[in-house]
């Protein structure tokens, strides 16, 4: 299994778990996370990007997981996320630059899987 199944696979697992508990903070926690990165004054494609750089500031390796397939879904190029691992660490300073190699290793396998 790639990097890319077993994450997608262990979060879609762990979130039907976490939904069925039948919590309702939780549930509108999930919902006004979706409606967030919907389309607005800014476009999905912007904010899912705003969402990476923030993740990668965060240091939170799943966020920058879900992030990067949902900007690969989107289109966005191997540039562009260059260029947002760039603001990122700016921002973030040099202990982003783990989750830096972390987050192209799995850029690479979205993009294998894509191709």
């Amino acid at each position: 299994m790639s990097i890319v199944e077993e994450f997608n696979t262990y979060r879609t697992r762990m979130n039907d778990r976490i939904l069925s508990s039948d919590n309702k903070v939780m549930k509108r926690f999930f919902s006004l996370d979706n409606q967030t990165y919907q389309d607005g004054a800014l476009d999905t494609k912007t904010k899912e990007l705003l969402g990476l750089v923030a993740s990668m500031v965060l240091r939170c390796d799943d966020c920058i997981r879900y992030h990067l397939g949902t900007c690969h879904e989107l289109g966005v190029t191997t540039a562009e996320v260059m260029e947002v691992m760039s603001v990122a660490n700016v921002v973030g300073g040099s202990i982003c630059i783990p989750h830096t190699r972390r987050a192209i290793e799995y850029w690479d396998a979205l993009e294998e899987e894509g191709a």
